[in-house]
């Protein structure tokens, strides 16, 4: 139990003050990684030389370890996801919380018993499902911040929001519009996109505002995802075992 508190507090001080550099500057360090690996490695060395928690059971899940940094290193090339400093804050979380964890606040503690309900999941994966259902509710929150200034356009509505070009130049946003034979047309981060040249050709037309799309750090996802995943589990276990429960 105390090694996995203490993998709570590795994690959301090191995924919390890379969530602030990165709304910042959009930048990670890379040695937050490093130090979360290897705090992951020592914990692993810990439990199962000196302690008697890591069961046989368990030891299977560190095959997941591989697993789970090959998935995610194929999903950055894909462009699945985005940021290198997501893909090795999961990379380093697979070393991290190799293992779907139990009960870490025992019912003799007098505490509430978290994780609410059942995983079946290691818990990095847990972290990645969660932070991606999380990811699901921005398009929402868009939709419902447009229809406040009453500017709906589809599907530009759930994806971002209207901006001054000058403004656009000063933020971290992708144009989700783009100059094609004179006319502006809806576009979505294509590649080989150069933000800077495409705002210019909006002020060459005279078009003044844009429709816009916040670079929002999947970080931000991750920690909350990392938080989740010790209260409440992995929210796919429990979507399943709610539809299980039906039939």
């Amino acid at each position: 139990m105390l090694l996995d508190i203490v993998r709570l507090i590795v994690g959301v001080v090191i995924l919390g003050y890379a969530s602030y550099t990165d709304i910042k500057t959009r930048r990670a360090s890379n040695m937050l990684w490093v130090i979360m690996g290897s705090i992951g490695i020592i914990l692993l060395i810990v439990q199962y030389f000196f302690t008697d928690t890591l069961e046989d059971d368990n030891i299977y899940f560190l095959a997941f370890i591989p697993v789970m940094i090959i998935l995610v290193y194929v999903l950055f090339q894909l462009r699945l996801i985005f940021g290198g400093a997501d893909a090795k804050a999961l990379m380093a979380l697979a070393i991290l919380l190799p293992f779907p964890f139990l009960q870490w606040i025992p019912t003799s503690s007098g505490l509430p018993n978290l994780p609410i309900g059942e995983t079946s999941l290691p818990y990095c994966w847990g972290v990645f499902i969660n932070a991606l259902f999380l990811f699901l509710f921005i398009p929402i929150g868009l939709f419902i911040f447009n229809i406040a200034r009453r500017q709906i356009r589809f599907p530009h509505c759930f994806l971002g929001y209207k901006m001054s070009v000058e403004k656009a130049k000063e933020k971290f946003v992708w144009p989700l519009e783009k100059i094609e034979n004179g006319k502006s047309k809806f576009v979505y981060m294509p590649k080989d996109f150069n933000i800077e040249d495409e705002l210019k050709k909006f002020e060459e037309n005279s078009i003044n505002e844009i429709w816009v799309t916040p670079k929002i750090p999947f970080m931000i996802p991750l920690l909350g995802g990392f938080i989740c995943v010790f209260v409440f589990g992995d929210f796919l276990t429990h979507i399943m075992n709610f539809f299980q429960s039906l039939f």
